[in-house]
């Protein structure tokens, strides 16, 4: 009778921890969504590396209060009966997606690395990290949607299918292009892409584009944000996600030269080798745009 008595048991748990995860990852999709163009402003790193312990803690407890206010309202948990006890946990769970993730990307930008100190490493995290915990908190009341209900439908040979996947092609490369240009426009003007590319070995710039294929992959298929559904059903090049991410992103890389050159970043006497490093550098928030412009469509 005991062991009869643990498969409802288990399967709750395991429900239980499935939901957790979805949960977080939302949450940390919905974080670099607000947080990435913040966290390639140089102002902010020297906010955070000049920055006294009582100005952290002030920006800590404001952010805290902020982002428990929001979760009360309505988190990525999408729970609106939040008790404060309960409030109080997911708030701290927050702030600490916030943190690691924000940590993650710099030390893959190159601004925290065994030479930096603690103090000033852990004012960057808590400086750059206010957008990224205020995404995560507003994750399920922006951009909450249904993850079922998604199938891989076969396209059709008809020509009436035909015209869809067409549509359906320029409708996503469109998107993606949109989001792409949107967030691109924002960062290729400044004085960071080359900076941080200057900064950058091969290894790191392999890093940086697995970190950007994956995240675009999060946000677009894992996190069920939006009409999440809808992009297993999508046609023509975007047919499967693999595909998409893939395509996806190397449209964002030529958005993201295009910008630079458009803001004369780079020159056609420029060596194919800087072209790469700055394209993979912004190559990163742009795929992220684009993403973005893809869960709205």
């Amino acid at each position: 009778m005991k062991s009869h008595n643990r498969h409802p048991v288990t399967n709750s748990a395991q429900k239980a921890f499935k939901k957790e995860i979805r949960d977080a990852i939302k949450g940390v999709s919905s974080g670099f969504l607000f947080g990435i163009p913040l966290l390639y402003t140089m102002e902010v790193w020297w906010i955070g590396s000049y920055a006294e312990p009582l100005q952290m803690l002030i920006a800590l407890l404001t952010n805290f209060v902020v982002v428990f206010l929001l979760i009360r309202t309505e988190g990525f948990r999408g729970t609106t009966d939040t008790k404060i006890r309960d409030a109080s946990i997911d708030s701290i769970e927050t702030l600490a997606i916030g943190f690691i993730c924000t940590a993650l990307t710099l030390v893959l930008l190159r601004q925290i690395d065994l030479n930096t100190s603690i103090n000033e490493a852990v004012g960057k995290i808590i400086f750059e990290s206010v957008p990224f915990t205020l995404g995560v908190a507003v994750a399920n009341s922006f951009l909450s949607g249904d993850r079922e209900g998604g199938t891989n439908t076969p396209p059709s040979s008809s020509p009436q299918s035909k015209t869809a996947e067409i549509n359906a092609t320029l409708a996503d490369v469109g998107a993606t292009s949109i989001g792409a240009l949107f967030i691109a426009f924002t960062i290729a003007p400044t004085q960071e892409i080359p900076m941080l590319a200057s900064a950058m070995t091969p290894p790191w710039l392999l890093a940086t584009i697995a970190a950007s294929l994956l995240i675009s992959y999060g946000i677009v298929f894992v996190a069920g944000l939006t009409n999440q559904a809808r992009r297993y059903q999508q046609q023509g090049l975007f047919h499967r996600p693999i595909n998409e991410t893939l395509v996806a992103y190397i449209i964002s890389l030529m958005a993201g030269l295009l910008m630079l050159w458009f803001f004369h970043q780079l020159s056609l006497e420029d060596p194919w080798t800087v072209w790469l490093s700055h394209a993979i550098v912004l190559g990163l928030p742009a795929t992220i745009g684009g993403a973005a412009g893809r869960i709205v469509v």
